[in-house]
Formats: C-alpha cells, structure tokens, sequence
C-alpha cells in the first residue's frame, strides 16, 4: 500500500495517458469545433482562470495542461497551486492562455478531467477526516473505471488515502468465491506462498468462525467483510491476544458515518469503493476573457 496523506504524489505517466488524452480529444472534436469556428476570430487569443466553485482538494491538473497542448503548443497552462491542496470557493487554482480557439476548445474537456479525479480526492479527504487520531488507514479499491485506475488511485493519495492492490497481478486475495471453488483454504495459502513468494496474502473473511480459521495461517492481512463495529473490536482483541502480526481491514459499506468507529474499534485500514466509484465531481469553472 502506498501514498501519505499530505505529500503530494507523483503524477501518472506512460504512453497510456497521451493515448486517454488524444481519444478524448478525438471523440469530442470529431471533424472540428463548429462553434467555435463560427464564434472565433481567426488569430485571436484569451486569457483565463481555471477557479474552484465550490471547496475541495485540487486533482488532475497535469491532465488539463495536456488537453490544451494537445490542442495548439501555444497554450500556456499555469497551475497556482498543487495537486493535493484543499481549496475554497471562488479560489484560483489554474491561469490558462493562448489562442483563443484552442483555449475554448479544450474548456469541457480539460474541466471534466479535472473535476472528476478532484472529486475523487475531496471525498478521500473527508474519509481521511473521519478516522483522524488513529492509525486506520482509508483504503480505494478496484471498483474504478476501466482505463481510468491509475488516475483514479492516484487522486486517491491525493485525498490523502492509500492504495491496495492496483489490479490482479500485485496481491493474492482469496474472497468467498475463491473459498468456493473447492481447494481448502490451507492449501491456497500454502499455494500462494510457493507460487508467489513475494506478493502480500490477504483472506477475506464475512464470520467470525471463518476468522478463527483463518488467525493462525500468519497471513499479512485478512479483510473483515460487512462485520458490525463490536465484530471488528472482537476480531482485533483476538489478534492481539495471538500475538499476530496479522493486520485487519475492514470492507463493505463502509461509510462516512461508520469508518470513525471501525477505526476507534481498531481496524488497521478501512477499504471504501464508493471513493472511486461514487465520487461526485467537484465544481470547477473556467473564467475567460480576451487577451
């Protein structure tokens, strides 16, 4: 699991994102922007400010400034502040310049880029908020948007949160439908210690006779599924009195209102898929004027 909440992570990079970009460019431009062809003055340019209009954490800038570069060299995008800053409304967070044309242009789709992952981390903040004093960590999940994971779990960390796994390939976890396959649970285990010796174990559990049987198979994590916060107190005290390094994660409707008490009761994570999959966008505008 990676990222810290406060530190501004690393942005995406890779010949995926310019392929993401130029589709969205081609699927909005089509054969050309009509109206602005029609609306614009043939080497006329603007000046603009990309501000917040509701309060929120900032993501995705970089993605603005590769729709506008994609569209005429000659724009210039600005950031005023960071990927990751929480911002109020009415704040600046972005100048945009250059030709007048591309500059409109690129408006929707730089903003829809933006509002979406920025969204993403406004509500990762407020998760984070929820279980501040403790040392439960907020969790995203693989409920993201196909082709959008990356951006998605990285404006995650910029919410603050952490990442789990990234896709198939980067952790073993064996969840009910694994446990109904046929192989007993000792044997996946021991299978996924041989096969992939360097990869983090995690069990799912939705009982607390499955958790009993998983303790004392030392694996790194196991994940209580739709456990009631006592479940969770219980499921910690038993680790404890186990002197298990074993750490415990919680699942399932996990929600603003319940993850403060899953972590006071002692969950070491709380993994929460509505951060990627539910997010309203945050409110952004872009403020144009003739340069």
């Amino acid at each position: 699991m990676s990222g810290e909440a406060g530190a501004a992570p690393d942005f995406p990079a890779g010949r995926w994102l310019d392929e993401l970009v130029d589709a969205a460019l081609r699927e909005d431009l089509g054969s050309g922007d009509v109206t602005t062809a029609i609306a614009v003055a043939a080497g006329a340019r603007a000046q603009g400010c990309l501000r917040a209009r509701q309060g929120g954490v900032v993501a995705g800038l970089p993605l603005a400034a590769r729709v506008w570069r994609g569209l005429s060299p000659e724009v210039s995008f600005a950031p005023l502040v960071d990927d990751g800053t929480a911002v109020t409304a009415g704040q600046p967070v972005a100048a945009v310049r250059g030709p007048a044309a591309a500059v409109l242009s690129g408006e929707r789709l730089a903003l829809n880029f933006v509002q979406h992952l920025s969204g993403i981390a406004t509500l990762t903040a407020r998760y984070v908020a929820a279980v501040a004093g403790t040392e439960c960590r907020v969790l995203d999940t693989r409920k993201t948007l196909p082709g959008y994971r990356l951006l998605a779990k990285y404006a995650v960390r910029c919410g603050g949160g952490h990442n789990h796994r990234f896709g198939l390939y980067d952790r073993v976890l064996l969840k009910d439908n694994h446990w109904a396959a046929g192989v007993p649970l000792e044997e996946m285990v021991a299978r996924a210690r041989r096969l992939q010796p360097a990869l983090t174990v995690e069990v799912e559990v939705d009982t607390a006779e499955q958790f009993a049987r998983v303790l004392p198979l030392g694996v790194e994590w196991i994940m209580l599924d739709n456990f009631p916060v006592d479940g969770v107190a219980r499921a910690v005290a038993a680790r404890d009195a186990a002197g298990s390094a074993t750490r415990l994660e919680v699942s399932g409707n996990v929600t603003l209102e319940t993850i403060g008490a899953y972590a006071r009761a002692g969950a070491d994570a709380a993994s929460v898929g509505r951060l990627t999959h539910s997010a309203p966008a945050l409110d952004l505008g872009l403020d144009l004027e003739r340069a």
